[in-house]
C-alpha cells in the first residue's frame, strides 16, 4: 500500500511538471498580436511630414507614406492624432501602435521605443528675417554633419555657436532642435514652442531672432506666408539630429516593427518613397 501512494505521488508531481513545461510553449501564442488593425499616432501638425488641411484631414508626406504602406502589408490601419509633447507617453500605453511623425531616430528616444528603419531624412535649417545682418551669414561649409569630427565641421560649428551667442532661437519643445540649442549653443535664449505653427507665426512677426526646425517645415511655411524670413547656411545634420526619420514602436512589438520594415523596404526600393517625398518637399529626400 506504501509503495502505490509513492508511486501516485511521484505520478502527480510528474504531471504538474509537465503541464508546467507545456504552458510555456504556449505562452508566446496566447500574446501574440493580431496586426489586421493597426493604429498610427501623429501630430497633424508638422507640414509637409503631417499636417492638417482646411476641411480638418491628415495631410503630408507621412500620411501618404502610411496609407501605402499599409496597403503593402495588408492592414486596416487608422490615425490617432496625439500633440507631440505626449507622442511617447501615449504610444507606451497604448493609445496607438506605431508612430509616423517626423520623429527622428536618436539614441536618447531608443531609451524607451524602437524604430524602424529609416524613410526619410531632411536637414535643419536656421531661418531669420531677410533684414537682419545674420541674413548675410556665410560660413566656409554649406552643410555639416555633427557625426563628422574634421577640421572643417569643427570650423563651421563653431561659426554657427558664435553666431547665435545672445540671440533669441526658438524651437518646437521636445525635439532634436532644442536639444541642439542646449548641447552646441547654451548662450542663446532658447524659447520653445508648443507646435510648429506656433513659432512660424513668432518669427514671421519678428519676435525671434532665430527660429531651427527641419527645413521642410520652414519652406511649407515660408511658400504659404507672405514674410521676410530667409534660411542661412548651413545646413546641420548628425549628432544631436539624428539618423534620420522613422516609425517608433514598442520594444515588445517586433513582429509589427518588422511588418513596417519589409513594407518601407519595399517601398524605398521600387521609388515611391522617393516619390512621395518629392511631391510634398519639392525635392527626393528618401533615404
Amino acid at each position: 500500500m506504501l509503495l502505490n501512494i509513492n508511486y501516485l505521488y511521484k505520478e502527480r508531481k510528474l504531471n504538474k511538471l509537465f503541464a508546467i513545461i507545456a504552458s510555456l510553449f504556449f505562452v508566446p501564442l496566447t500574446l501574440s498580436a493580431d496586426w489586421t488593425e493597426v493604429r498610427i499616432g501623429t501630430e497633424g501638425a508638422y507640414p509637409p511630414w503631417n499636417g492638417t488641411n482646411a476641411a480638418g484631414e491628415l495631410e503630408g508626406a507621412e500620411i501618404d507614406m502610411a496609407n501605402e504602406l499599409c496597403d503593402r502589408m495588408g492592414v486596416n490601419c487608422t490615425f490617432v492624432v496625439q500633440d507631440w509633447d505626449g507622442i511617447i507617453p501615449a504610444l507606451l500605453n497604448g493609445k496607438y501602435d506605431v508612430i509616423i511623425a517626423g520623429m527622428s531616430i536618436t539614441d536618447e528616444r531608443k531609451e524607451k521605443v524602437d524604430f524602424s528603419v529609416g524613410y526619410m531624412t531632411d536637414g535643419a535649417c536656421l531661418v531669420v528675417s531677410g533684414d537682419s545682418q545674420m541674413a548675410s551669414f556665410s560660413p566656409s561649409k554649406e552643410s555639416i554633419n555633427l557625426f563628422n569630427t574634421d577640421a572643417a565641421t569643427k570650423q563651421v560649428t563653431g561659426q554657427v555657436v558664435a553666431l547665435l551667442k545672445g540671440k533669441t532661437v526658438g524651437v518646437q519643445g521636445g525635439t532634436i532642435h532644442q536639444n541642439f540649442v542646449e548641447q552646441y549653443a547654451p548662450s542663446a535664449e532658447l524659447k520653445t514652442y508648443s507646435t510648429q505653427d506656433d513659432l512660424n507665426l513668432d518669427m514671421g512677426a519678428g519676435r525671434l531672432d532665430v527660429g531651427l526646425a527641419d527645413c521642410g517645415a520652414f519652406d511649407d511655411y515660408m511658400a504659404k506666408a507672405d514674410s521676410n524670413l530667409t534660411s542661412i547656411q548651413p545646413t546641420l545634420s548628425g549628432g544631436p539630429f539624428g539618423d534620420g526619420v522613422g516609425g517608433a514602436f514598442r520594444k515588445d512589438d517586433d513582429d509589427l516593427r518588422e511588418m513596417f520594415n519589409a513594407a518601407i523596404k519595399s517601398a524605398l526600393a521600387d521609388g515611391t518613397i522617393g516619390r512621395i517625398s518629392k511631391e510634398w518637399f519639392g525635392r527626393d529626400i528618401s533615404m
